[in-house]
């Protein structure tokens, strides 16, 4: 060989190796994350009072599949490890440093509950690891200030309730309110939001009963007696699927019929709320949504809704269809692909989260008008929402779209 083709040899290899470290350079990996992995963690309630809860775990595992079937993201395929917190606080701190520790995972995606979140959170904001779209909107998820690692997802219960709050003053102004919440930071800060809502004079002369409930209890019964007792015409309920049914079922059951009732959208599923508690019982519940009802004969022909029908058929058929949890579960999902897509080949903890932080699309499955937007200083991605109505069978939206998107 010439000392000419040595030379060029020469050129073209380092030409190769300095390409091959900038290659690698490119890439950053943390905690969870590799060439051919991105391995999420999850605590849910597979067991307990929340159990139907579950089912959004459920409804991620098979998007996911979906989308490793489709060569995952970015040549990655998820792995979400799913463990039961049975909705208890201490358990959740066990299943969560679990994930962190010893399945060393990227992120903590879409845990159920504010009471458990907040549990850990202090935890994984030391750790530095995100807590990627919790399950639940209290009001505090948005406190990107003191804790920055932790990210909400859906609209906040004070926004929500601000909503039925001003339906209430411009519909009946007269209304003697009644409210009726889970015992523990999500249930008051529906309560405290409702009677934000209203104003301080407004609410001293039109709430006339206030009670709570343990997410524990057997039965809620002697509070929805109380309640009615009390003489309210509105009633607004927040409360886990399991107490959502019993409370409506014993409304009817009593014969209390408020002019206006207000259901928190975390209890909204057809499948596991309102059959449970009787159809009859639940007409006429108002509530608020920010999704595609599938089972709303306005999207038959609608082609998000067609394309979640089929993923259902394949990667989900034991899912009840009329369950909007699963369609809630589904798009936490899509979001979540959104966030790892623009992650691209920087999967460190600190990417993941600034991703979160900078979302601005709109996912198929949420109604129209309706974006998930995130900013450094904005840790509510669905700010909007409309009001629903239950007609007996399925959730009919009415009037504009509210919120600030």
């Amino acid at each position: 060989m010439t000392s000419k083709a040595i030379c060029k040899a020469i050129t073209v290899a380092l030409a190769l190796a300095l390409a091959t470290q900038a290659h690698a350079a490119e890439k950053k990996y943390g905690t969870g994350a590799s060439d051919t992995e991105i391995k999420l963690g999850q605590t849910s309630p597979f067991s307990g009072a929340a159990s139907a809860y579950s089912v959004i775990a459920k409804t991620q595992a098979a998007y996911f599949k979906m989308i490793n079937d489709q060569g995952g993201v970015n040549g990655r395929k998820i792995n979400l490890i799913t463990l039961d917190d049975g909705y208890s606080p201490p358990k959740t701190v066990e299943q969560t440093r679990k994930l962190v520790e010893q399945e060393e995972v990227a992120a903590i995606l879409n845990p159920l509950g504010t009471p458990t979140g907040l549990a850990v959170r202090k935890y994984l904001n030391d750790k530095k690891v995100p807590q990627l779209f919790v399950g639940a909107g209290a009001t505090l998820w948005g406190g990107y200030q003191h804790y920055p690692w932790s990210i909400g997802f859906q609209p906040s219960y004070q926004a929500e309730t601000a909503v039925y709050a001003k339906y209430v003053l411009t519909n009946k102004p007269d209304a003697k309110i009644a409210l009726f919440y889970q015992n523990d930071d999500a249930g008051k800060d529906y309560g405290n939001g409702f009677k934000k809502g209203l104003g301080v004079e407004n609410t001293a002369k039109m709430v006339v009963a206030e009670t709570t409930y343990e997410s524990t209890d057997p039965t809620v019964d002697s509070q929805i007696v109380k309640l009615k007792a009390s003489g309210a015409n509105v009633l607004f309920m927040h409360a886990i699927p399991k107490q959502a049914a019993q409370a409506i079922k014993k409304i009817g059951e009593i014969g209390w019929k408020p002019d206006m009732f207000f259901l928190a959208a975390t209890s909204t599923s057809v499948s596991s709320v309102l059959k449970p508690a009787g159809f009859e019982y639940s007409k006429d519940i108002i509530s608020s949504y920010s999704l595609k009802d599938p089972n709303d004969p306005q999207w038959k022909a609608d082609p998000d809704v067609i394309a979640w029908q089929d993923f259902m058929k394949k990667y989900f058929p034991e899912g009840n269809l009329q369950d909007q949890l699963i369609v809630y579960g589904y798009v936490v999902a899509e979001a979540t692909v959104q966030v790892l897509k623009q992650c691209g080949d920087d999967l460190t903890h600190e990417n993941i989260m600034k991703q979160a932080a900078n979302l601005d699309i709109a996912l198929p499955i949420l109604l129209p008008g309706i974006k998930v937007k995130t900013s450094p200083t904005d840790y509510f991605p669905v700010e909007a929402m409309r009001l629903q109505k239950f007609n007996g069978e399925t959730w009919q939206l009415f009037g504009d779209t509210i919120g600030n998107d």
